[in-house]
């Protein structure tokens, strides 16, 4: 992850070992700044986003629609925190109550893989940025299992010839 110049901030690893997946966010001298898992077992898109084994914040999808996406996060601290997007403009903000934390946006980007995170003064970047992964593997897991779905239900037809 580069800041507005390209530099070289922050860096993304990701495992999957046995029943959950991890992803870890690095500064560039390679410190963990949070971490993002989600565990498979459980029955909704749900990711813990943890500072120092401690979770710190968990992001779950709260309202879908073809348009308009939300998800909830709700902070250890005892508040919560919301993300509101259009998934057909790639576009999403952080929100605490009407202020706005951060935006999200992949519409300026060709890359499917590419995200511009803006996050506001004041703000912790590692927790919005770690928001930000945590709504993209929730949005990838969800289109597969959408996917996966739709593959189950068409019929079988065999090869011409058989």
């Amino acid at each position: 992850m580069t800041d507005e110049q390209g530099n070289q901030v922050y860096s993304i690893s990701g495992q999957t070992m046995g029943l959950s997946q991890t992803f870890d966010l690095q500064d560039k001298s390679g410190a963990i700044l949070a971490s993002i898992r989600k565990e498979r077992w459980t029955s909704r898109d749900t990711m813990d986003i943890q500072r120092d084994g401690a979770v710190i914040a968990t992001v779950q999808p709260a309202v879908f629609s073809p348009l308009h996406h939300r998800s909830v996060i709700k902070l250890a601290s005892g508040g919560e925190l919301e993300a509101i997007g259009n998934f057909l403009e790639r576009e999403f903000e952080i929100r605490s109550g009407d202020a706005v934390l951060a935006k999200i946006s992949r519409s300026l980007f060709r890359l499917h893989d590419r995200y511009a995170v803006d996050v506001f003064p004041g703000q912790d970047d590692a927790l919005m940025l770690a928001i930000a992964i945590s709504m993209d593997r929730i949005e990838a897991d969800e289109a597969a299992e959408r996917e996966a779905a739709e593959r189950e239900q068409r019929p079988f037809v065999p090869p011409p010839g058989r």
